[in-house]
């Protein structure tokens, strides 16, 4: 009887032990796939995160300046074919002037032609007889004038809200006295047509180009605009 009662006292401790080690075990199991599930959502949760924070970069602008008294904003991300068609919508009700004396059925649209192989034109050829006044299109600022290898003499004019440059290339001769900083009117005369720069001699022409300026303001950096929509 003693013997029987020590068995089973054996029987049952070793019956514990074997329970707990088993619960011991599933939980150590348990514990390291439930650290695994857990790890596996927070780098997922991380993932997501670091691909909104790149989408949604807080230090990218989100809006430049856009001409008109009511300050409105066009959206940055308002970029190519988009951005040009609202630029063009803003300067035609400007009203702006011919930069040269020319019929306005006469020009032709050259800012899509290729130049130097692939290089796109994004300017409007004006062909007039040399020495013939050209005039700001618009009340402005004289930005800089500059001397280039393929522009020859150039203005860079910015518009009044200084959202816009109206650059005016391959000029014979600056207007008497224009310089750098002054104020100018619609109309008034600052060069004169010419065939500097790369311009064949044979065919003096203004080279005119519009730039939606960066927020930097820099006179040569800008987004190309199509004058010729604009103007005719």
């Amino acid at each position: 009887m003693r013997r029987f009662e020590r068995g089973r006292v054996k029987y049952l401790q070793r019956l514990a032990i074997t329970i707990a080690a088993s619960f011991t075990i599933g939980m150590v199991t348990g514990g390291t796939l439930t650290w695994h599930v857990l790890r596996g959502v927070a780098s997922t949760a991380a993932a997501q995160s670091a691909d909104n924070s790149a989408a949604h970069d807080p230090a990218e602008p989100r809006a430049v300046e856009r001409p008109g008294e009511q300050g409105e904003a066009v959206p940055a991300a308002l970029t190519g074919s988009a951005a040009n068609a609202t630029a063009i919508e803003m300067l035609r009700d400007r009203h702006l002037k011919m930069p040269v004396d020319v019929d306005r059925d006469d020009l032709r649209d050259t800012f899509s032609d290729a130049r130097g192989g692939s290089h796109a034109h994004e300017a409007l050829d004006i062909m007039a007889p040399r020495h013939t006044p050209v005039r700001a299109v618009e009340d402005g600022r004289i930005q800089k004038l500059f001397t280039s290898k393929p522009g020859g003499l150039t203005i860079y004019e910015f518009d009044p809200t200084e959202t816009f440059t109206y650059y005016y290339a391959h000029l014979d001769r600056y207007a008497d006295d224009l310089r750098e900083g002054q104020m100018v009117k619609r109309g008034d005369v600052i060069g004169y047509v010419g065939s500097t720069g790369n311009a064949s001699p044979d065919a003096p022409h203004l080279h005119f180009a519009i730039f939606r300026l960066t927020p930097e303001r820099q006179w040569w950096k800008g987004e190309p605009i199509n004058p010729y929509p604009v103007l005719k």
